[in-house]
């Protein structure tokens, strides 16, 4: 009788134990350079917070994953994502045809456009190349980096940390900052020692659709994280995260 009741024991634990195994979510790494305020920033708990981090626990929570965040310098983020560091990158990336040659992406989440950041005592600038001559600031091997280096006369300055450009524009360093607008809002509408000296001009010039990015080849986190996305967009819980974060 005892044999039968340590049988039954046993099974009915192996039975809890394959119920657990079964609904606990599957657990991913994923990167974020947390100096582009507000997608992507280390608060005064030394937490990371922002508009990505909101959007990707959202899209977690609706593909049942369970995340993990490890912050990460941007010009090493791509290299950990190919030697599997991490499973995938949330931090403001740009979906562009050269990276969709080396990675995968999911659906885009959100779109944004470059734009140009100055001094409120430049009357006259409202483009890139309305700073010929001059030293324009951007982030190391980001869109709006591109976007400097396209125009001739200019010369471009980049920074890992974008707060970094803003701080010699600020110094009167360099003449110009561009930037996803968002971030341009941050720094140059919000921030309070800035707000009195920077403001944005012109209109953004680039249209852009930020991606999650997972290595090549694995299909099965996109299909998961898409299907979250979509989920998180169907029920607006984008649109909360968007007001909160972006003013």
């Amino acid at each position: 009788m005892k044999i039968l009741r340590t049988i039954a024991a046993t099974a009915a634990l192996l039975a809890a134990m394959s119920l657990t195994a079964l609904a606990a979510p599957k657990s991913i790494k994923v990167a974020t350079d947390a100096t582009w305020p507000p997608m992507e920033m280390v608060d005064a708990n030394k937490q990371i917070v922002g508009y990505d981090i909101d959007f990707l626990n959202a899209v977690a929570k609706e593909a049942g994953l369970a995340v993990q965040f490890k912050n990460t310098a941007w010009d090493g983020i791509f290299a950990g994502l190919d030697s599997g560091q991490y499973d995938a990158i949330i931090s403001s990336v740009t979906i562009t045809k050269e990276r969709k040659a080396k990675y995968d992406f999911t659906d885009p989440y959100t779109s944004i456009g470059q734009i140009l950041v100055v001094p409120k005592t430049d009357k006259t600038s409202k483009t890139i190349a309305d700073l010929k001559g001059k030293k324009v600031g951007s982030q190391i091997g980001t869109t709006g980096a591109m976007e400097v280096k396209k125009v001739s006369g200019v010369e471009s300055k980049t920074y890992d940390e974008i707060g970094l450009a803003f701080e010699d524009m600020a110094a009167g360093r360099i003449y110009g900052v561009v930037c996803d607008e968002p971030v341009a809002a941050h720094f140059a509408l919000q921030k309070k020692e800035y707000k009195e000296k920077f403001k944005i001009v012109g209109k953004p010039f680039t249209k852009e659709g930020y991606g999650i990015v997972v290595k090549k080849g694995n299909q099965e986190l996109v299909t998961l994280l898409n299907k979250g996305i979509q989920a998180v967009k169907a029920k607006k819980l984008d649109t909360r995260i968007h007001t909160r974060w972006v003013k």
